[in-house]
């Protein structure tokens, strides 16, 4: 099963890189670091191209802040050589998580594990 996960890892867009992407990151990526997440980061070395290599499913809302003001650009310096300041009333990075059982559930949802009563709905009748 290992050859066929390493062949369908290659050319597939929708897990890590395809053949294409590994083999231009080889020839002419410098690997510049690595998120929380495992997904690592490079750049040309002129610095003209920056890219990304995710480790898993290819999501772009799994790449924090840090890591995406220098994906595009917004800053310079790599996270790892100067960190973002968080303010303490921010809250961590989450990945997207629609479809997932993670997912946002309003109350009154038939979503939510024990749905609450639905106090706020009467049904019609006619009279």
């Amino acid at each position: 099963m290992g050859i066929l996960n390493t062949f369908l890892s290659a050319v597939t867009w929708w897990n890590g890189g395809t053949l294409n992407t590994m083999l231009y990151t080889r020839r002419k990526g410098t690997k510049v670091g690595e998120d929380e997440l495992g997904n690592t980061f490079y750049q040309s070395a002129d610095g003209k191209k920056r890219w990304v290599i995710f480790n898993g499913e290819v999501e772009a809302s799994r790449i924090g802040p840090d890591w995406h003001g220098w994906l595009h650009y917004t800053f310079d310096e790599t996270p790892k050589d100067r960190p973002l300041v968080h303010k303490d009333w921010e809250k961590p990075h989450l990945p997207n998580l629609t479809g997932t059982p993670q997912a946002y559930a309003p109350a009154g949802s038939i979503r939510q594990p024990v749905p609450a009563d639905r106090s706020d709905y009467e049904a019609w009748s006619p009279e």
